[in-house]
């Protein structure tokens, strides 16, 4: 898949996944795998651009697995930054359909 597509759903992957639960960076990059083949490393910069932004708090929580887990949890600043993506990630998906479908429709 293009980079530059996963580069632009990305930010809004991670605010829909934070919007439901708090997560820890690895538990995020797992599951947004799960969908989209990402290097584990885009990820963990967008985490501290968005928790500098102030639409993330974090907080440390003891792992049985190892070492204490940074976990982020969406602030409502961020909740509402996600509804704005929301909107627009909507809206722009819709006309990159309708093209495609034109596109279709005309061969």
């Amino acid at each position: 898949m293009n980079i530059q597509f996963k580069k632009g759903v990305l930010n809004l992957c991670v605010l829909v996944l934070l919007d439901k639960q708090d997560r820890y960076g690895y538990e995020l990059v797992q599951k947004i795998s799960n969908q989209i083949s990402i290097s584990e490393g885009s990820v963990y910069p967008l985490l501290r651009r968005l928790t500098k932004e102030g639409y993330f708090t974090t907080y440390l929580k003891e792992s049985t697995e190892g070492p204490p887990r940074k976990y982020y949890a969406l602030t409502d600043s961020g909740r509402e930054y996600l509804h704005e993506q929301l909107k627009e990630w909507q809206h722009f998906s819709q006309g990159v359909n309708t093209l495609i479908k034109e596109g279709f429709n005309n061969d």
